[in-house]
């Protein structure tokens, strides 16, 4: 009988083209389906919370899948990281419900981006954050963020080509803290559309520069045009940081 198995994957995506598996370019998808086929003698299939583009990275990454092993859960960590290459860990397994599904199941997603103000950039950090040249004022991020929280259609922070039926997207919280040398946003949904966060990230930096503020993003948001959103903030500051399936979990 199949026994279902959840891992927890961080990974850092500069050199990947996402998570997504494809025919021509380095996936983390790619690369943990090959080490289970490896172990299984056989293609397994690995389904994920949700996917991640290319330079994004990852905490907290959550994926499902099936195996006929007779191996303790936790033993899959050491079993598949011995496989894979050194820019992608699992960090946990467990076995969980049959019926459970990393995609559909999902409650909660949560995203923080980076990003590092004025000043110079140290070089190790190059890959990991959004530099700009300007320094923000918090307060003023957090009032032009507050129209973004509750359930509302986001359209205008949509990528063209996202396949999703609704733009309905719920959003718990959308706050910007300041964390060390970095100006980091941390942003709670039920789930997001393509780019989305990203979108959002960028949108507010042009808003907050520009002068405006609150009453611009509700306007901006409630368009629904993707032509007023502002430029789309670089992959390499967002890391999705985890994926809760409990209904009451902290934001």
């Amino acid at each position: 009988m199949n026994r279902n198995i959840k891992l927890v994957i961080a990974y850092d995506g500069t050199d990947f083209c996402g998570w997504q598996i494809q025919n021509n370019g380095r996936t983390v998808q790619g690369e943990i389906e090959a080490a289970l086929a490896k172990i299984h003698s056989r293609e397994v299939r690995l389904t994920g919370s949700g996917r991640t583009d290319s330079g994004v990275h990852a905490d907290g990454q959550t994926a499902n899948f099936y195996t006929d092993k007779d191996l303790p859960a936790e033993k899959f960590v050491y079993a598949i990281n011995s496989l894979i290459p050194a820019d992608v860990r699992i960090m946990t397994a467990e076995e969980v419900d049959e019926k459970f599904h990393s995609r559909f199941d999902a409650k909660m997603r949560i995203y923080r981006y980076y990003i590092k103000a004025g000043g110079i950039c140290q070089p190790q950090h190059r890959n990991y954050c959004w530099r700009i040249r300007g320094v923000p004022d918090i307060s003023r991020l957090n009032r032009i963020a507050a129209p973004l929280i509750g359930t509302h259609d986001f359209t205008t922070f949509t990528a063209a080509g996202d396949p999703s039926d609704s733009k309905v997207r719920r959003l718990d919280s959308a706050a910007f803290t300041a964390e060390g040398q970095f100006i980091v946003f941390k942003i709670a949904g039920n789930a997001f559309l393509w780019k989305m966060v990203r979108s959002i990230v960028g949108t507010i930096i042009e808003i907050e520069s520009a002068g405006g503020g609150a009453a611009e993003m509700k306007e901006i948001l409630e368009s629904r045009d993707r032509e007023r959103a502002g430029a789309t903030a670089p992959p390499q500051g967002l890391f999705l940081h985890k994926v809760h399936y409990d209904e009451q979990a902290a934001i």
